[in-house]
């Protein structure tokens, strides 16, 4: 496996993480960061977009043959 398919690993465990909070976990996250809640407010349409462009790299680098399979 090469670092970019590292890193997208990582991003697309993130932005995972993003969609779970974004959609189930609005007031959990409000809770527990209250101050970086009110910083960075989480919406759906940020993570769906997020995931999006992540799944996007992911094919680009799925092409090119950097993910191992």
């Amino acid at each position: 496996m090469t670092i970019e398919g590292l890193i997208f690993y990582l991003l697309l465990l993130d932005s995972l993480t993003a969609n779970a909070v974004a959609w189930w976990g609005e007031q959990w996250y409000s809770r527990h960061f209250r101050v970086s809640s009110r910083l960075f407010p989480v919406t759906k349409a940020w993570a769906l977009y997020y995931l999006i462009l992540v799944l996007w790299a992911g094919s680009l680098l799925y092409r090119a043959g950097a993910l191992g399979f």
